[in-house]
């Protein structure tokens, strides 16, 4: 059983939440999702509110938690959004946005360009890297996939991570 699916999700003013043919429709002032859903849990969406009930399939309590935290995700992804910031550390390693790419240059011979998703924006100031986005799924993978460039490296911590992120530290040789 699901604490988190067991509580209605509540829709704030100026959003609207739609369910047809089995794809769940949040719309927002600005920005609107769509995510495809199973027909193994049931929405109803009552004024104000969206409950969440699971169907009589194993499945079905495996998702009924799961659709309800994507839910509230778009709905505060429609309201809010998220954010990422990544930090580029090392000398000489630096990032740059031109049009709708990064291009980072951190260590390697050439430099690596990464394609900005649609729906994202991209700042960089003084090797930080801060990443804004309404879902949080495509804002995620591709702060991961920023961050899969160049992994924090444990002796002198060069690379780029997440704000925040605690890299533990390695010794590296003793001299006798």
């Amino acid at each position: 059983m699901s604490r988190l699916g067991k509580i209605p999700v509540a829709i704030p003013s100026g959003v609207e939440v739609t369910l047809a043919d089995s794809v769940l429709t949040v719309k927002g002032s600005k920005v609107t999702l769509s995510r495809e859903v199973k027909d193994d849990v049931n929405i109803a969406i009552e004024g104000d509110s969206v409950t969440l009930s699971p169907g009589d399939t194993v499945a079905a309590k495996a998702l009924w938690g799961t659709y309800a935290a994507h839910l509230r995700n778009m709905i505060t992804g429609v309201t809010e959004g998220f954010t990422k910031i990544l930090e580029i550390e090392g000398v000489g390693y630096r990032g740059e946005v031109k049009g709708k790419d990064i291009v980072l240059n951190v260590g390697f011979s050439h430099q690596v360009i990464l394609e900005i998703p649609e729906g994202i924006t991209a700042l960089i100031e003084k090797n930080v890297i801060t990443l804004t986005g309404a879902d949080k799924d495509a804002l995620g993978q591709f702060a991961a996939n920023v961050r899969k460039v160049k992994k924090p490296e444990p002796y002198k911590g060069k690379g780029i991570r997440y704000q925040g992120e605690y890299i533990i530290r390695k010794q590296g040789k003793k001299a006798v």
